[in-house]
């Protein structure tokens, strides 16, 4: 049985009926009166994707690109902070209706998540301290790495699985936000992180941190739903490709990177 959330989707934006709970809805308003709405889960701690700012408001690149989503569908957006280990549980459960927030498209999550096409390209990069003696992905023997729990830096490390041997420790944090706060301060020699999160944070503290040339290698972002909830993945794909043919998506990312890094 699909969501209720879905159905108010289905039955408003698609026009067409959804059987839930042994009966047939009718196309149309909900009964209710309440608008139609999408939840969207997310890391509200990964910047510039999704986070808070100095108010309190969620905001970042993804953020945006829902919003604008949403409204092309006419459905009000719900976001809601998830733990992102926790984000197939809380998709199946039926508790958000999409992931979208750098989530990254892998073999293993297709077997549980429906994607897009990807509209993002990412690396999984090394940053360490300005002037650290680490200089490469070999230099990374003997020391503590960082990574986010729940993210693909610890898929991309573990992929690496000569490299990863040499470490003394992999070490797993709930969000990269404290990790970077355990590297400044010496407790990590070097964290794993997705490009978009780590050349934010670099870029906003020139000499502080260091990104090396050696990476973990190369991967894609793209909007998750339930599998069965194609309908739903046709509709945000639908406005996706809108998005970028009237450059909405490129004025989007050129607010957050500086540059249209969409695909």
């Amino acid at each position: 049985m699909k969501s209720r959330a879905f159905g108010l989707i289905v039955a408003t934006v698609l026009g067409f009926a959804l059987v839930a709970c042994g009966k047939q809805d009718n196309a149309g308003a909900p009964a209710s009166g309440a608008a139609a709405r999408i939840v969207v889960g997310l890391d509200d701690n990964f910047p510039p994707m999704g986070f808070r700012d100095e108010q309190n408001t969620l905001t970042g690149f993804d953020v945006d690109m829902a919003r604008e989503a949403a409204k092309r569908l006419g459905l009000d957006v719900e976001f809601k902070p998830i733990d992102w280990n926790a984000k197939e549980a809380e998709l199946n459960g039926k508790r958000v209706d999409v992931l979208w927030n750098g989530l990254t498209i892998t073999e293993q999550r297709k077997q549980n998540i429906a994607f897009t096409k990807a509209y993002l390209e990412n690396r999984q990069i090394i940053v360490v301290t300005g002037g650290s003696p680490i200089k490469a992905k070999a230099d990374l023997a003997g020391k503590v790495i960082g990574v986010q729990e729940g993210s693909t830096a610890v898929e991309a490390v573990e992929r690496d699985a000569a490299t990863a041997k040499t470490f003394k420790e992999l070490k797993k944090f709930g969000d990269n936000v404290t990790a970077l706060l355990d590297l400044k301060t010496g407790r990590l020699d070097a964290l794993v992180v997705d490009e978009v999160v780590g050349r934010y944070y670099t870029n906003r503290k020139p000499g502080e941190y260091t990104v090396l040339e050696d990476n973990f290698g190369t991967e894609e972002y793209g909007v998750g739903v339930r599998k069965d909830d194609s309908a739903l993945l046709s509709k945000i794909q639908e406005a996706m490709d809108k998005m970028k043919q009237d450059g909405t998506a490129a004025r989007i990312s050129t607010q957050w990177f500086g540059k249209d890094i969409v695909k």
